[in-house]
Order: structure tokens, then C-alpha cells, then sequence
């Protein structure tokens, strides 16, 4: 992987092959295990997003490096292959589980805030590494130990029995998340209530820690200590420009997860010397930033034309008025926004429609300062919403006998 195009440059068979995983045995294996990963990384990260924990999921990519180096020594000292990823995986699980306990330990026996206690683990460990990989290079062979690969990815070389486990290990992780997703929800959302119902709070707290620890060390290999925790909250935040409810928001970020990991494996496949795991970054933003852009609900095409829509309504509303009232309309923009609706002519006078418009404004705007003075608390109460779709006939009938002065039976 990485190596797939020509020099410098991008082969375009070689990216549609792998994408439709057909370029060749070991890069489909490459290439679902980046997907399982990503759809891994994206399910469990929902998690971590909602429960406002993704400084945590930092801590842990960063607490794995002195794992990883610990146990290449620990094996090469034993007489075994030292870059045998099961191992290195083992350690880095092991290092990166110490790490979290520590972030525990000081946020619950000291007064430092749960920021400080990450920013001084992640800092010790992440050091403590580097120190170990600078060591592990002065042993024999340890120039070729390879392990630099875990900081950002390394997928060139990776054997079919270690993407196979990445694989595995990825569908495990999603079958983890989706058997748990009720009570994380409950926890995510109210940590009260899912107490009070019987849930173990603090159990599914390490549970869901636990989920970000596994993608953590399983992602080692593809996108490494440093882009890990891109992938593990890039797609949740994208899944919430697109719903409100928890259970699609995790489908929606284990997909987009996929999809990352597909695309950018794919992509390292056809482009030339092209590293895996920052493709599959760059991937997921891609996502993220057209999820942003057009997204229907929370998108910012969306919100622009929300803004738009309510400018317009506040124009044509405010130039309703000054017709019913007899007075002059100086502003150019009410003025085109009533002749472009047919309810001024090109001298500013009304036309029919436009006089009845204007009476009608008028009529509503007294219901609406009615419905303040009953109750402060009036649903549109800025007067753009149809009267009619906030307050039922009898409702607008008692209004109007209240503005004439009638008095109305209780």
C-alpha cells in the first residue's frame, strides 16, 4: 500500500481496483481492514463524542507508544520476532490502559482538572516513548525495527495474517458497541437517570473508554498513535450535521468511518509513496467538510438559507405594516421583496392583493400583541409565525373579541 502508482504520481485503475477490492489479495485485505476500522473507530468514537471525552481518547493513542516499545524489547530480549504485531499490540494495550488509570487516579484524588490530568499522562508517556524508540534504535537491528510506522500508520508490508486481525479485531469492537448502545446512551446523555434505573455509570464510562483504548491499538497499524484520535471523533461530528437521534448518529458515524478507511486505503493504493493513515484523515474531513457544507439540517448552505428565508419574512412583513399604516417605505430591499411578490406596483402603491395583505398583517400583528399581553410566553411571539399555525380558531376567535373589547366567557 502507498506504492501502487507511478512515480510521483496517481493511477487511477490501480484506485478503482482496490476500491472494488480487487487489486490484488493483500491490499483487499489492507483495504477492509482500513474499513472495518473506520467503521469501528466511528461507532465507538459516537460514543466518546456524546460523552464530551475525546481529550481522553487523545491521552490513550499517546499512552501507547511506551507499550509498543516495551514489548518490541521484551520480545527481541526473549529471542523472538519483536515486530510480531500481536505482541506490539498486547503492549501498546497494556500501556495505554495505565494511561487511563493514571488520567482516573489524579482527576479522583487531586484537585486538578480532567484537561490537566490528560495534558500531564499524555505528555509522560508520549516522552517516555520517544526516550524507548530512540534506545531501541541503538540495538542490533533496531534501525530496521520498523516502529516509527506506528506514529503515523504503516501499511506497506503489512502481512495478510495482521490485516486480518485489524479486521477482525474492527468487527468485534462494532458488535461491542452496538450490544451496549442503550445503556452508553442513557450514560452519554444523563449519567442520573441511567443510575437511578440500575445502570453501572461508571462501568459503562471505562466500557466506552474501553471501546476507544481497543480502536486505539488495533488502529495502530493503519493510522497510528497521532491520527487515531482523528478517526475515532472526525465521524461522529460529521453523523451530527445529519440527525438528532443517537442510534442513527452512531450508524451514521460508523459508515462515514468506513467510508474513510475504504476510500483513503484505496487511495494509498494508487497514489505514489502516499502513507495510508493520513489519507484516511484527510478522507473522513473530506466528509466532514460536505456534511458541513450541505447538510440540510445543521449544514451552513442550510443556515444560510434559513437566514435568508427570515430576512426576507421580516421585510415583508415590516412593509405590510407601513402600508396598512399609511406610511412611506424608504428601504430598497422591503421594496423589492413586495414588488417581486405582486403587492406593490413600480410607483410603490398597492395592488389589490397587496392592500388585503396588508390588512391582514395589520389584523394578525394586534392578535399577536394580544397574545403577549395574555401570556408572555406566546409561542412566535416575534410575529412571523402564521397565526394560524400557532393557536387554533377558537383561540384566534377569543383574541379578536379581546382586542374589540368583548368580554369572554371563561
Amino acid at each position: 500500500m502507498g506504492a501502487g502508482g507511478g512515480a510521483g504520481g496517481f493511477d487511477m485503475a490501480a484506485f478503482l481496483a482496490a476500491a472494488a477490492f480487487s487489486g490484488g489479495y493483500n491490499t483487499a485485505l489492507v483495504t477492509l481492514g482500513a474499513a472495518m476500522l473506520g467503521a469501528a473507530a466511528g461507532a465507538a468514537g459516537a460514543f466518546v463524542f456524546l460523552r464530551r471525552r475525546a481529550l481522553v481518547s487523545d491521552a490513550l493513542s499517546h499512552a501507547t507508544l511506551p507499550g509498543v516499545a516495551l514489548a518490541f524489547m521484551a520480545m527481541v530480549a526473549l529471542g523472538g520476532e519483536g515486530r510480531w504485531l500481536p505482541g506490539l499490540l498486547l503492549g501498546s494495550a497494556l500501556s495505554a490502559a495505565l494511561g487511563l488509570l493514571l488520567v482516573e487516579a489524579i482527576i479522583r484524588r487531586t484537585r486538578l482538572s480532567e484537561d490537566a490530568a490528560i495534558g500531564a499522562v499524555l505528555s509522560a508517556f508520549f516522552g517516555f516513548g520517544v526516550v524507548l524508540l530512540t534506545l531501541i534504535q541503538t540495538m542490533p537491528g533496531g534501525r530496521q525495527a520498523g516502529l516509527s510506522g506506528f506514529l503515523l500508520g504503516s501499511t506497506a508490508g503489512m502481512l495478510a495474517d495482521e490485516a486480518t486481525l485489524i479486521a477482525a479485531m474492527g468487527a468485534l469492537a462494532a458488535g461491542v458497541v452496538f450490544a451496549l448502545r442503550r445503556p452508553m446512551t442513557m450514560t452519554a446523555f444523563d449519567p442520573g437517570f441511567a443510575a437511578s434505573v440500575g445502570v453501572n455509570v461508571r462501568a459503562v464510562d471505562l466500557a466506552i473508554m474501553g471501546l476507544a483504548l481497543g480502536v486505539t491499538v488495533i488502529g495502530l497499524k493503519v493510522v497510528g498513535l497521532i491520527l487515531i484520535v482523528a478517526l475515532l471523533i472526525i465521524p461522529p461530528v460529521t453523523a451530527r450535521f445529519w440527525t438528532d437521534r443517537v442510534e442513527v448518529l452512531a450508524a451514521l458515524s460508523a459508515a462515514f468511518g468506513a467510508v474513510a478507511g475504504w476510500l483513503g486505503a484505496a487511495l494509498s493504493a494508487a497514489a505514489a509513496q502516499a502513507p495510508t493513515g493520513p489519507l484516511v484523515v484527510l478522507t473522513a474531513f473530506a466528509v466532514f467538510a460536505v456534511s458541513m457544507l450541505l447538510a440540510p439540517g445543521r449544514g451552513v448552505l442550510a443556515a444560510g438559507l434559513r437566514r435568508a428565508k427570515m430576512t426576507l419574512a421580516v421585510h415583508r412583513r415590516q412593509g405590510l405594516l407601513e402600508l396598512a399604516r399609511g406610511e412611506p417605505i424608504h428601504d430598497a430591499l422591503t421594496l423589492r421583496v413586495l414588488r417581486r411578490a405582486g403587492l406593490i406596483r413600480a410607483d410603490g402603491a398597492p395592488t389589490l392583493a397587496g392592500r388585503a395583505a396588508a390588512a391582514q398583517a395589520l389584523r394578525d400583528e394586534a392578535r399577536w400583541a394580544q397574545a403577549r399581553r395574555d401570556a408572555p410566553a406566546a409561542p412566535g411571539q416575534e410575529g412571523l409565525t402564521p397565526i394560524a399555525d400557532a393557536f387554533t380558531p377558537d383561540q384566534i376567535a377569543a383574541l379578536d373579541a379581546r382586542i374589540a373589547g368583548v368580554r369572554v366567557a371563561p
